[in-house]
Parts: C-alpha cells; sequence; structure tokens
C-alpha cells in the first residue's frame, strides 16, 4: 500500500474506532440497567393528614392551536386537591392560539381551576424565559412542566409529589410514552429510539447513581432546587439538560420513575423529527462546552464524570458517521485488491461496538417496555438506517455547537396525531426544508452506486451494510422534501370554541 492509501485507512480505522467507543457504550447502559432493574425507587411514608404541599403546573406554549386544548383539558383533570394547584398557561404565541386558550383558561376558570393564561409579547430566552417569568409569580413549592404534545395522567401528581418528603430529592422525571407509535415507519422508530433512552438509559443511570437529566417536560422539580441551581438559563437550546446538570452538581438528587408513563404525541413528519433532533444534538454539546470543565475538575465519582462525559459528547459519533459514510465507498477498491481477510479486521470493532451493541439495546428496551420484540426485531433495520440518515443532519448541529454559530429555540411542530389512518391537518406550522435534504438525498446515491459496484465486483457481503446508509439517506433527504407540500396544501379553518 502507498503512503496515502495507508493515511487513508488510519483515518478510517480511528473513526471506526470512535464510533465503537459510543456504540459499545451501549452495553455498558445495558449491564447497569440489568443490575439495577429491581432498584425501584420508594417514597418515603407520608402522613395522610397533613395536606398535600402547592403545585404549580406549568404549559408553556407557542403557537399551538391543535393541542392547545387537549393538553389544558387533561392538565385540569389531575387529581389533586384543588386548593393546593395552580395551572399556569405560559403563552408566547403570535398567532390565534392566544385567543384560543384565553377561552379555555377562562372556561376552567369558571369552574373553579386556580388558572391564568400569560401571555408574552416577546419570546425572550424562549421556553427558558417563559418558565423562569412564570416561576417569578408562582405560588406552588413545587413547578410541574408539560409540553403541548402531552396528555398527563390523573395520578400524576399523585405518584410524584410522595417523593419530595425526602428534602434531598430535586427532580422527579416520568417516562414518555407514544400515543401515535403505530401511526407510521417514522413513528415506530422513533418510538424505539425514545424508549431505548428512557427505559435503559434512564433507569441505568439513576439508578446506578449517575446523573440523568430531565426532559423539559412530564417531571416535576423542587421550587427550591431551580433557584439554587442557578434558575432557567437560555444560552444553549436544551435548558433542561443544563439546570439538570447544574442542580446535580450542586448536590441535589433526581428519581427517574420507569413504571409512571406520560402519553404524548411525536413528530410525524421528517422535517419536525429533524428540527428536534437538531435542538437535542446542539443543545447537548452547548451543554457540554459549558458545564463538562466544571464538572471535571469537581469532586464527584469518577463514575459520574465518565458517564457524563460520554452523555454529554455523544453527538460527536455523528460527526464520525458522517466522515465514515463518506469514506466506506472508497475502501470498496481494497477490499478488491486486498481480499476480505484484512477488510474485515478493520469492519469488525464497529459491527460489534455499534451495530450489534445498537441492535441488543434496542430490543432489550422494547421487551422491557411491554412492546413485541419480535416486531423490533423486523424494524431495527430501519431503526439503523433511520439513525444513519440523521448523521448530516446532527452533525450540522454539533458543529454549530462547537464554531458558537448561535440559532433561534425551534419548536417541534404538532399536529394532534393520534392514531393510524388519521388524517393530517394541513398546518401553517410546517417545519422548513433546506439545502442538507439536497445532500442527504445525494449521499443516497452515492451509496447506490457503491452498491452496483460491489455487485458487479462480487463483494455480496458488503452489500446489506451499503443498504443501511442507502436508505437511511434516501429516506431522510427525499421524505423531508415530499412531505412539507403535502401537509401545508391550505391555511387550516379556525378551531371551533372549546365546550
Amino acid at each position: 500500500m502507498g503512503v496515502l492509501e495507508l493515511l487513508f485507512i488510519g483515518l478510517y480505522f480511528a473513526v471506526l474506532v470512535g464510533l465503537s467507543f459510543y456504540g459499545s457504550h451501549r452495553y455498558q447502559m445495558a449491564w447497569l440497567y440489568h443490575r439495577h432493574r429491581d432498584d425501584q425507587p420508594v417514597p418515603a411514608a407520608r402522613d395522610d393528614d397533613a395536606p398535600w404541599p402547592r403545585v404549580t403546573v406549568q404549559l408553556p406554549i407557542f403557537n399551538e392551536r391543535y393541542v392547545v386544548q387537549r393538553l389544558i383539558d387533561h392538565v385540569c383533570r389531575i387529581d389533586y386537591p384543588r386548593d393546593r394547584l395552580e395551572i399556569q398557561v405560559l403563552d408566547d404565541s403570535t398567532d390565534d392560539t392566544v385567543e384560543l386558550a384565553r377561552r379555555v383558561v377562562d372556561h376552567y376558570r369558571a369552574l373553579g381551576h386556580d388558572i391564568t393564561h400569560r401571555h408574552r409579547t416577546h419570546r425572550m430566552g424562549f421556553k427558558a424565559g417563559a418558565l423562569q417569568a412564570g416561576m417569578e409569580v408562582a405560588k406552588g413549592e413545587f413547578i410541574a412542566v408539560f409540553d403541548a404534545d402531552f396528555l398527563p395522567t390523573a395520578d400524576f401528581l399523585g405518584r410524584t409529589v410522595p417523593y419530595f418528603a425526602d428534602a434531598g430529592i430535586g427532580m422527579v422525571q416520568a417516562r414518555w410514552d407514544h400515543i401515535n407509535r403505530d401511526y407510521s415507519l417514522l413513528t415506530q422508530a422513533q418510538s424505539i429510539l425514545l424508549d431505548g433512552h428512557f427505559v435503559i438509559e434512564h433507569t441505568a443511570r439513576n439508578r446506578s447513581g449517575r446523573f440523568f437529566n430531565f426532559n423539559g417536560t412530564a417531571g416535576i422539580w423542587r421550587r427550591s432546587c431551580i433557584g439554587d441551581a442557578g434558575g432557567w438559563q437560555h444560552d444553549t437550546l436544551t435548558e433542561d439538560l443544563d439546570l439538570s446538570y447544574r442542580a446535580q452538581i450542586a448536590g441535589w438528587r433526581f428519581v427517574f420513575l420507569n413504571d409512571l408513563l406520560a402519553p404524548a404525541e411525536i413528530p410525524v413528519e421528517m422535517n419536525a423529527f429533524k428540527s428536534q433532533q437538531h435542538r437535542w444534538a446542539k443543545g447537548s454539546v452547548q451543554v457540554a462546552l459549558k458545564l463538562l470543565p466544571r464538572l471535571l475538575r469537581s469532586d464527584l465519582p469518577f463514575k459520574v464524570k465518565f458517564e457524563a462525559f460520554v452523555h454529554l459528547t455523544s453527538n460527536f459519533a455523528y460527526i464520525m458517521m458522517v466522515l465514515l459514510s463518506l469514506m466506506l465507498p472508497l475502501t470498496l477498491h481494497i477490499r478488491v485488491d486486498h481480499g476480505w481477510a484484512q477488510a474485515v479486521l478493520l469492519d469488525l470493532p464497529v459491527f460489534m461496538g455499534a451495530t450489534v451493541s445498537v441492535c441488543a439495546f434496542y430490543v432489550l428496551s422494547q421487551r422491557e417496555a411491554g412492546q413485541d420484540w419480535r416486531q423490533t426485531l423486523r424494524l431495527l433495520p430501519f431503526v439503523l438506517s433511520l439513525g444513519i440518515g440523521l448523521a448530516l443532519n446532527n452533525s450540522k448541529a454539533a458543529i454549530e455547537a462547537l464554531i458558537g454559530h448561535q440559532t433561534p429555540f425551534v419548536r417541534t411542530p404538532k399536529l394532534a396525531v393520534e392514531k393510524r389512518g388519521q388524517i393530517i391537518p394541513p398546518s401553517v406550522y410546517r417545519a422548513s426544508k433546506n439545502l442538507l435534504s439536497a445532500f442527504e438525498i445525494g449521499l443516497g446515491l452515492y451509496y447506490s452506486y457503491a452498491i452496483w459496484y460491489c455487485l458487479s465486483n462480487g463483494l455480496y457481503m458488503g452489500v446489506p451494510f451499503l443498504v443501511l446508509f442507502q436508505v437511511g439517506f434516501l429516506y431522510t433527504g427525499l421524505m423531508s422534501w415530499i412531505q412539507g407540500p403535502m401537509f401545508a396544501r391550505r391555511r387550516p379553518e379556525a378551531l371551533s370554541n372549546p365546550a
């Protein structure tokens, strides 16, 4: 081999090692989950005669005409002493959501609920700014938060508030459930990805004494914990992750309730999904840059520091995935010239560390979540493809964070889609498409050529692996272009008044 070829293989191998590091970390998560699976958190005993503490439920919304009434309806059904419950609708909307939310709030206030509609005419600090502004006038000792796409269950406060009898508990997080899991192939894949994060990662981290994070919704905070940690801050796109780490560094402990489900709607449109992923990826890197130096200098145990490092930097794997995507087809001639024996030595680390670990991780999460793991096996190739297809989108987000490029908080459009076959409203909230989709389609065509090359040269063993890349990039790219116009054919009619 020539020098350039050796350098290329060296870089290729380095990328595989990096991907294997983050991929194989899932083995540790699965092991920690198995080890602590039965360590269920138990709230301290509560005096039945003692009054329930006052709770404020905050509902941050921005242009949520399709779901705001559904949200408020469910929150007002929460089973909690009415004289101890305050509801704040924190409305930053700029459309008819303002009037719709106000009418729903007036309806429930007339029924005796302590509910207020707080409309800001600016979006200073975006969601974090709205939460902080609401907290400054909140009556509650505890603050629960629900995003607009959630349908909180009646027992949410009854099952979370008792954990705060322990004065060291700062936050309790419920597990997300997915009301439109079976709507499409995209929502099925998202459900599997989210279940892996909640069922395995959150449980493993929390019960093993490592840090985990509030997910921005379906959780409840001790108000003094928020203040002690520095309050809601908006210098990152993931204010929830930021506050979570600051609070835990300050010594507060969190509780994750794997058996308390918080139903929610997940995006049904590709651009909305990619926008959400971009915000999460960029925000996590911003939090890493902001807090990792402080955390690593602290006196926290090594296991906490290591897990925090992996957690907060995991989106760097998408940058490596883009490099791998560009390099992998170029390695095909090495396989032709030198045979499969040497090539397998290069590919084995990423296959065992990333591919196999991902498959085992998500099959385990679906089994533990009570889903049909056999159905998960059938969906796994697509889940892998979707993860690959997100590489350009999420690596762009990570690079933007690294270079300090500022972008606004972009909300994920919600369309009140709850079941398969439901007609999607022609939404004015369509997420925008961009030039990145063209590059995704280009990479998909690049892999189509690589597959043809393999078939022409008898490299049949590599075809299934290349198909994962081809399908992933073509699916994310083409769906981004196709779905945008489909979901915005006409402006929707005004929504009816609440009954």
